[in-house]
């Protein structure tokens, strides 16, 4: 049963054509049983070939069909072809032109033929023995009401399709939408992964191989010291492999683990053994807190520790052999302050003007994007006296 109405939707003028061909029958049937009293009847008989022709292809030309039935109308009113079973196409093409989305004026055209067929038809040919004028205004409204329906029906039928449409039509739009957003969420939370995993590298790796040549350079005539050195490189690895693990935890699976699972993220209060890291690995750091540290959001305590092991790799990278570092954090009410400086030679120039080339400068760009996604200002660039210096502000509210 489905097939056969599946067949039938997808062939809709076949079945236009089956239904012609049965009102075509069924006019010549009337003819045929009243005649003589209809004449001639070659008249009727192309009247309703063309009526036929009407209901065939009213879904593949409404316009031109509806046109056609006007004619026919008009036809039968000049020759004095009374209406017949052949007539009922006028229905069938009101209701076809008004449930069309066509233009507006077939529409108005069918309604107002419609509406003055009954009446254009009692003035032509009235009731042969009217009891009064109310019987037979009665009898024009009662003929009326069909056409009426009929394009009422498709009326509604065609506002009710514009509304499903213009709901498909939304649910496109938004369900375009929420793949652009996905998609957007994804590559910036790609690219937060990249610094993450840049930080993480550039800083253990900076660590690792500092401690490395110590202690080569130290393996024969102080092994304890070089043991120590060898163990540095240690825990600094193990940290730098859990780090890698939970960042690549949240690429495989596309959401944050468990905190027990992987290692959490670093906070403000990190930046301390950060600091002691740092120099454990040889670099001199001077480490200063002002006002009173309180919980701040997750984003700004993130941003903050990455800046600051950022600031304290790039020293060890272009700072040279004998550089130290001042880190200094102050609370404000609104906000966290950053203060990274060196007393060593100093990043080219072009790495922290626009990135450099070849790669470079990625670190600052990070920092940057990083301040930028809490709303914060970053200044970087070379000191006055000789160094480096980076400075951050990041307010506890994030931009709107």
């Amino acid at each position: 049963m489905q097939r056969l109405y599946d067949f039938l939707r997808r062939h809709p003028t076949g079945v236009d054509t089956f239904w012609a061909v049965v009102l075509f029958g069924l006019s010549l049937l009337w003819v045929g049983s009243t005649y003589p009293s209809v004449d001639p009847p070659a008249a009727y008989g192309v009247v309703a070939a063309l009526f036929s022709l009407v209901v065939a292809l009213r879904r593949r030309a409404p316009e031109k069909m509806l046109v056609l039935a006007v004619v026919l109308g008009v036809a039968q009113l000049a020759f004095g072809i009374v209406p017949f079973m052949a007539d009922f196409a006028m229905l069938v093409i009101i209701y076809t032109v008004a449930a069309h989305d066509g233009p507006r004026w077939a529409s108005r055209l069918a309604l107002l033929g419609g509406l003055s067929a009954a009446t254009l038809s009692q003035l032509r040919w009235p009731v042969d023995n009217p009891a009064s004028g109310a019987a037979q205004v009665f009898f024009t409204v009662i003929m009326t009401v069909p056409f009426a329906l009929a394009w009422v029906l498709g009326d509604s039928l065609r506002t009710r399709r514009a509304y499903f449409a213009q709901l498909e039509e939304r649910a496109f739009r938004l369900e375009q939408e929420r793949e652009a957003q996905a998609k957007v969420a994804v590559a910036a939370e790609r690219a937060r992964i990249a610094r993450e995993l840049h930080d993480v590298v550039a800083h253990n790796v900076s660590v690792m191989v500092v401690q490395a040549d110590g202690a080569a350079y130290v393996m024969d005539s102080s092994p304890e010291t070089a043991k120590q050195a060898l163990e540095t490189i240690s825990t600094t690895g193990r940290q730098a492999l859990a780090e890698m693990r939970r960042l690549l935890g949240i690429l495989r699976t596309g959401e944050h683990q468990e905190a027990g699972e992987y290692v959490p993220q670093p906070d403000v209060r990190q930046i301390e053994d950060l600091v002691e890291q740092v120099r454990g690995a040889g670099l001199t750091v001077d480490f200063t807190v002002e006002g009173t540290p309180r919980p701040l959001p997750s984003g700004v305590e993130l941003t903050a520790y990455r800046i600051v092991q950022e600031a304290l790799t790039n020293t060890r990278k272009h700072g040279g052999p004998d550089a130290g570092a001042s880190v200094r954090l102050v609370y404000f009410d609104d906000g966290l302050g950053l203060l990274v400086e060196d007393d060593g030679r100093g990043a080219p120039q072009e790495m922290y003007e626009d990135g450099g080339a070849d790669g470079r400068g990625h670190g600052l760009i990070g920092m940057r994007e990083r301040v930028g996604m809490v709303g914060g200002t970053l200044d970087a660039g070379p000191r006055p006296g000789g160094g480096f210096r980076i400075s951050a502000l990041l307010p506890l509210k994030p931009a709107t």
